[in-house]
């Protein structure tokens, strides 16, 4: 824990490693994040971004044809050693963890919470089901680094956490139906997709479940309806386009990720959208050992602090 950080913080943020941030960002902002677990034989699994990184992830999935890699969440023990350093520090923690209808991790987090309870029964520790994952988790977790970062104290943070969380989108779409047919998670998308040569899905990701949004026949096609998709979300909420975060999330290819984000960001303007920024973060282990190597769309939620008008 850093010591500047810890004499000036009211509360630290925690966020298990679903929410995709690179690390480098995590610690700029100081946020503490407790790894996921990947594997690619069934019996040793890497600690993401400590014992493997996210490029030999997907590197290892682009060379290895017909391995499917699998994800496993942070233990208790593994959430209980992020938040001791905290806890014996006297200061508060926001902890928030993929959707429980994905993972078994807030679960984790909850039992390490008991844990530190036992032994400091003052300690304050709250646990957020995020209700969403991979890139859009890391952007809902910065709008909580942000509100702390403000100024915003902890019982505020943590309303305002819980109030905009609803508004979290993803719209994406994949290379093919492979990994999202091996995963058996996607039954709805499946039904919709079908296993049509050249058929892929696009997806939206809305309160901690997943939901088919149409098919579409090349790259192009289905690209261009998340697109689609973002600015009916947009138009729908009404608001700004400076209230809302907005973020590519993208797999192997950071050059198509890149480009996307561009042409986007061009189709956004010309609808009137005076978008500033876009974030581009590459989508992590967890999610992708489901999605394969080629998943793209956004991230979008409200933010924490709307801007003043």
């Amino acid at each position: 824990m850093n010591k500047a950080f810890q004499e000036k913080s009211t509360y630290q943020i925690v966020s298990d490693g679903s929410c995709d941030l690179p690390v480098e960002l995590a610690k700029e902002k100081n946020i503490a994040v407790v790894p996921f677990y990947v594997s690619f034989d069934d019996t040793n699994y890497l600690k993401e971004n400590v014992e493997i990184g996210i490029r030999d992830f997907y590197q290892q999935m682009v060379e290895r044809k017909g391995v499917y890699p699998k994800s496993s969440m942070p233990s208790a023990q593994d959430y209980a050693e992020v938040f001791q350093p905290y806890v014996q520090a006297g200061i508060p923690v926001i902890c928030i963890c993929i959707t429980t209808k994905f993972s078994g991790s807030m679960q984790s987090a909850l039992n390490a919470r008991e844990m530190m309870l036992e032994t400091n029964p003052e300690a304050q520790i709250t646990v957020i089901d995020s209700t969403v994952d991979t890139v859009l988790q890391g952007q809902y977790v910065l709008e909580a680094a942000a509100m702390r970062d403000s100024g915003m104290g902890y019982e505020e943070t943590v309303a305002r956490l819980e109030e905009i969380k609803s508004t979290g989108r993803i719209f994406f779409t994949v290379g093919n139906m492979e990994y999202l047919q091996h995963g058996g998670r996607i039954g709805k998308v499946a039904a919709v997709a079908g296993s049509v040569l050249g058929i892929r899905p696009i997806i939206t990701l809305k309160q901690g479940e997943i939901f088919p949004s149409g098919i579409g026949r090349g790259r192009k096609h289905t690209t261009e309806k998340t697109i689609g998709l973002l600015l009916d979300y947009l138009a729908e909420g009404g608001k700004k386009i400076d209230d809302y975060s907005i973020a590519v999330g993208f797999g192997y290819d950071m050059e198509e990720g890149a480009a996307f984000r561009d042409h986007a960001m061009e189709v956004l303007r010309s609808k009137g959208y005076a978008v500033k920024e876009m974030l581009l973060l590459q989508i992590g282990a967890t999610i992708g050992v489901h999605t394969g190597p080629y998943p793209l769309g956004f991230g979008v939620i409200e933010r924490g602090n709307i801007p003043p008008v």
